[in-house]
């Protein structure tokens, strides 16, 4: 008898992938929604808003890609059924 053909699973979307998608997603919409910092007010010691604004993502991104990496290698042991930490 034939075997019946396997069937490959595409990308399952799970809670902790919307959370990794969301911290990768997060730095382009705050950049690229200009109106919201295209301003000079407040400063922050004699910094225009518009500047110190975007050398904030600058970390704020740092932190969600980090955040977002070790999303990552949770879930891809969680797939191979490492388990633990």
């Amino acid at each position: 008898m034939s075997q019946p053909p396997e069937v490959s699973r595409g990308p399952v979307v799970t809670p902790m992938r919307v959370v990794i998608a969301l911290c990768l997603v997060a730095p382009f919409v705050a950049m690229l929604w200009v109106g919201s910092y295209a301003k000079t007010d407040p400063a922050f010691i004699g910094i225009p808003f518009f500047y110190w604004y975007q050398m904030a993502w600058v970390l704020i991104s740092t932190a969600l890609t980090m955040i977002a990496y070790k999303l990552w290698q949770r879930d891809q042991r969680a797939r191979r059924g490492g388990g633990a930490k």
